[in-house]
């Protein structure tokens, strides 16, 4: 999952990259056209050529400086704004509103769209409408038209061109910002079931070891006195010890307290906060509550695999009778060495007289299987 916002990103700054570059190359070939007319002489247009590169070529560098944080304004804005005032000195708007007017209005927009994802709001708006007033005033002053005409032309360029901008960095933001929220949310899902196994260890643990302390206590302190009474709470201590372990067993076999439909619930809802669309179909009718154990646990360790190895956009579990089958479509090739978690359901499974497997299939899903006895 890790791989989608990041995709998201490169989609956006390579889209607009395209942009910029379509914009280079117009404004270029409008160089080139003022050059042959006689507009410009060829030094004014080689001069004008290099501004017009100052300005294009640093700005995807501060396109991915400004979308991957809130950087303060740097140099590099200094001398881009410096190379799109030559470019502005260099190519002066024409008198008719022809091809000149166009390519001096866009390199001063372009730098302004870049330099308001370096601002804060307030900063940003003052800085647009300094913009829009020196370029509308030198379009009035140049081609004699009144302010009043040329001033909203060029507050709708100008911000158009710093909203879309700004639009485009709200957006990736946007997008990592949830994709965090996703890894956060399946993260504190593992960490909840942990704190259970370590609450269930506490609970089966605690006052067994206790009882156990205190008997073994009290039957080295009888030993010398009333030996029979000190063999039977040894006895007693033993019988606490085996029970401890098969209850420890029970908990780490995720028997204690495991229902399987609650865990069913579970981790669906684990999957969707995770942004993995998950569907079931579950019919138990006829499972001993082994059996149910058994399936739940596994239902537990693949919906597991899923949050932490996966980047599945969607996960079925399909339970009919004592065979449950799990797909989603987030791996690609088999685990490496299968998994500890897999390797000892496997163990159970075996040993209960079912089975588990878990790998790609021929149309690209990943599945776990596991059969038990019903």
């Amino acid at each position: 999952m890790a791989a989608r916002p990041e995709t998201a990103r490169r989609i956006l700054l390579y889209w607009m990259d395209g942009v910029v570059v379509l914009l280079a190359l117009s404004l270029g070939g409008l160089l080139v056209i003022l050059g042959v007319e006689g507009s410009l002489s060829a030094t004014r247009a080689l001069a004008a050529g290099a501004c017009l590169l100052g300005v294009f070529v640093p700005f995807p560098y501060l396109l991915r400086v400004a979308f991957d944080g809130r950087p303060r304004p740097t140099v590099w804005l200094v001398l881009t704004g410096m190379a799109a005032l030559g470019a502005v000195l260099l190519i002066p708007p024409s008198s008719d509103g022809g091809l000149g007017e166009g390519s001096w209005s866009m390199v001063a927009f372009l730098w302004l769209s870049a330099v308001v994802l370096f601002q804060p709001l307030w900063a940003a708006l003052c800085t647009s409408a300094a913009v829009i007033l020196l370029t509308s005033a030198g379009v009035a002053v140049i081609t004699g038209q009144p302010w009043q005409v040329v001033l909203p032309v060029q507050a709708v360029s100008a911000g158009t061109m710093a909203a879309a901008m700004w639009l485009w960095r709200w957006l990736w933001w946007t997008i990592r910002d949830a994709h965090e929220s996703q890894e956060a949310k399946a993260g504190l899902a593992v960490a909840e079931e942990r704190l259970r196994f370590a609450r269930d260890l506490h609970d089966l643990l605690g006052h067994s070891l206790s009882v156990i302390t205190l008997k073994s206590e009290l039957a080295a302190k009888l030993a010398t006195k009333d030996p029979g009474r000190a063999a039977r709470e040894m006895a007693d201590v033993r019988r606490l010890a085996g029970e401890s372990l098969t209850e420890v067993q029970l908990a780490v076999d995720g028997y204690h307290g495991l229902d399987l439909h609650e865990e069913l619930d579970g981790v669906r809802a684990a999957l969707e906060a995770a942004g993995t669309r998950c569907t079931v179909e579950a019919r138990t009718d006829g499972l001993s509550p082994g059996a149910r154990a058994l399936l739940a646990w596994v239902v537990r360790e693949g919906a597991t695999n899923v949050l932490k190895h996966s980047a599945a956009t969607r996960c079925a579990i399909v339970i009919d009778g004592g065979v449950l089958e799990m797909r989603n479509d987030g791996v690609h090739g088999s685990l490496a060495g299968g998994g500890t978690g897999l390797r000892g359901l496997c163990e159970r499974m075996t040993a209960v007289g079912g089975s588990l497997s878990a790998g790609p299939t021929s149309t690209g899903e990943f599945l776990l299987r596991a059969v038990v006895p019903a």
